[in-house]
């Protein structure tokens, strides 16, 4: 079974009736990373449109944990205008629905660009610098695929208490093939900001919805590292919810995400 993310990719692009395989080397928790997993429904859509459109926005829903091992990513062409094009896919495990997704794809138009100052900082660290070693107690395993560091806020279970988390991810594994699939995995990184607020690791989280809209083409972004920003909204009621922007190295701003996730206080004995 597969575990570079090209691999991964690449068999589920050839595969005719887009079947993908993923090893545990990608799970998270007993899921598969929801930023690969998100990134196989991209594959299978792409498959549906033109070239010469470029992913504009992708809304994702976990609708179950979607285990490593074998699923089918089932697309569909809901509409294509002149400018824009728009798709679903439905990944089925075990005949169950385990994520849905939409996606948009449009032709540039001529139209304002407007500079806003988001606060990049080019601080990135030296390649080859592991991310998930700087805490891997706390850290889940598929960051072994990934180099980079955290650069602000604290860690999952720090009990730091940050509103917001900076840090700077890269693939180790080449994705210029897939350059729609190497944004969005790297968007979804950042776990719940709220998680710094605990020190029991046995507090459990999960996505249940994602936005990400792409601001920069992903094919023009051509740089390997980014830049992830993210910050929590708002909790209550076991929910909460974070927005985050995303950077390319160059400092472009490449996608912006919004998120809702679950979490559950662990029950005392």
């Amino acid at each position: 079974m597969k575990s570079d993310l090209n691999d991964i990719l690449g068999a589920l692009r050839d595969d005719a009736d887009n079947r993908a395989n993923v090893s545990d080397h990608w799970s998270q928790g007993r899921s598969v990373f929801g930023g690969v997993a998100a990134a196989l429904a991209v594959t299978a859509m792409r498959k549906e449109v033109d070239a010469d459109r470029s992913l504009r926005s992708l809304m994702v829903s976990f609708v179950g944990p979607l285990l490593p091992g074998e699923s089918q990513v089932r697309t569909r062409k809901l509409r294509e205008g002149g400018n824009v094009t728009q798709t679903s896919a439905e990944i089925l495990q075990g005949g169950a629905v385990c994520l849905q997704a939409l996606a948009a794809y449009g032709k540039p138009r001529e139209g304002l660009a407007i500079a806003v100052d988001h606060g990049f900082v080019a601080d990135r660290p030296e390649p080859d610098t592991p991310l998930r070693e700087q805490d891997p107690k706390r850290m889940p395993g598929f960051l072994k695929f990934y180099e980079g560091r955290w650069m602000q806020g604290g860690t999952p279970y720090s009990g730091d208490a940050k509103d917001s988390i900076r840090i700077w991810a890269a693939h180790r594994t080449d994705l210029s093939e897939f350059p729609d699939e190497a944004v969005v995995a790297v968007s979804d990184i950042p776990p719940p900001v709220l998680l710094n607020r605990f020190t029991d690791t046995r507090t459990p989280s999960s996505s249940l919805s994602w936005s990400l809209e792409f601001v920069t083409p992903p094919e023009r972004i051509g740089t390997r590292w980014f830049l992830l920003k993210f910050d929590i909204e708002w909790a209550a009621d076991g929910y909460t919810q974070q927005s985050g922007k995303i950077f390319s190295e160059d400092g472009r701003l490449a996608a912006l995400s919004r998120q809702t996730m679950v979490y559950y206080t662990p029950k005392t004995k």
